[in-house]
């Protein structure tokens, strides 16, 4: 059961603040990695030794304990048509393989219906009053319910400390009115940071102008309240499907609908017990 006695905002009462959160406009992500420079420098996340992988040019893997920002570097072969000239200059479009290339800064998305904080057995996850989902690091016991919780992958432990770590949404910047380390730090407007519906209205208005550019695969990700995780305090403009982008397509909060599931089965269960009453006595009369 959730550490909230009451849904946010109404847990905080007159200490609750607008929802903020992050849009990320993956269309103009250059790949600079300066959010994740950023963030390791602002919350003092250990430094770690990644070298070449051999199938990117990111060679910071993913989301992890030790990196709560990471640039998704995606190299997308797709059939476009190319100017070839013949030997007697002749220009003609044909069509070929070419490349694309997408990049998209990922981060937790701090879900409206957060698994992870519904499967804490310490309280050590929290909302916070902006509507953020934070770990406390000195209430956390490593016990990991949280990690397969997230249908992002987002969660892991600290091999040293055996503790849960990500994004914060830098909550102690947002305490001081001061923008998130990695939005402030991206070059190019990529990350932008403010009031959730603002940036929601925001994203619906870039999202128009790229399809009215001829970017018809353009799409919002986690943008819907009526999404599987109640939407999410991140979201994201993508170029393409959300598994072009290692996201999943369809993500669910597996405790959300516990309740009614807790419900149908009780109802079924006093209907084959009322089967099983009506079926033993009524073969003695």
């Amino acid at each position: 059961m959730s550490h909230e006695t009451l849904a946010w905002p109404d847990s905080y009462g007159d200490k609750a603040k607008p929802r903020m959160g992050f849009f990320t406009d993956t269309t103009v992500c250059i790949g600079c990695k300066a959010c994740e420079v950023a963030c390791k420098e602002w919350n003092q996340v250990p430094m770690e030794i990644e070298g070449f992988s051999g199938k990117s040019y990111d060679n910071s893997g993913d989301l992890h304990a030790n990196r709560w920002r990471h640039v998704k570097f995606i190299e997308e072969a797709r059939p476009q048509n190319v100017l070839h000239v013949d030997s007697e200059g002749l220009a003609t479009y044909q069509e070929g393989d070419g490349l694309r290339w997408l990049m998209a800064s990922d981060v937790c998305k701090h879900c409206t219906d957060a698994a992870c904080l519904d499967v804490c057995p310490t309280g050590a996850l929290f909302r916070t009053e902006f509507g953020t989902v934070v770990v406390q690091e000195d209430v956390c016991n490593g016990c990991g319910y949280c990690v397969p919780a997230c249908p992002f992958g987002v969660l892991s432990k600290r091999e040293d400390d055996g503790r849960v770590w990500k994004c914060t949404l830098c909550y102690d910047r947002l305490k001081d009115d001061k923008e998130p380390a990695c939005a402030q730090a991206c070059p190019t407007n990529s990350i932008q940071y403010g009031q959730l519906d603002d940036l929601r209205e925001r994203a619906e208005h870039r999202l128009a102008r790229m399809r009215a550019a001829g970017q018809d695969e353009a799409r919002l990700y986690l943008a819907d309240d009526d999404d599987g995780v109640g939407g999410a305090g991140a979201f994201f403009l993508l170029l393409d499907e959300p598994e072009v982008y290692g996201l999943p397509p369809d993500p669910v909060d597996a405790r959300r609908d516990l309740p009614k599931v807790w419900t149908a089965a009780a109802a079924a269960a006093v209907t084959l017990g009322a089967g099983l009453v009506a079926a033993v006595f009524g073969g003695r009369e």
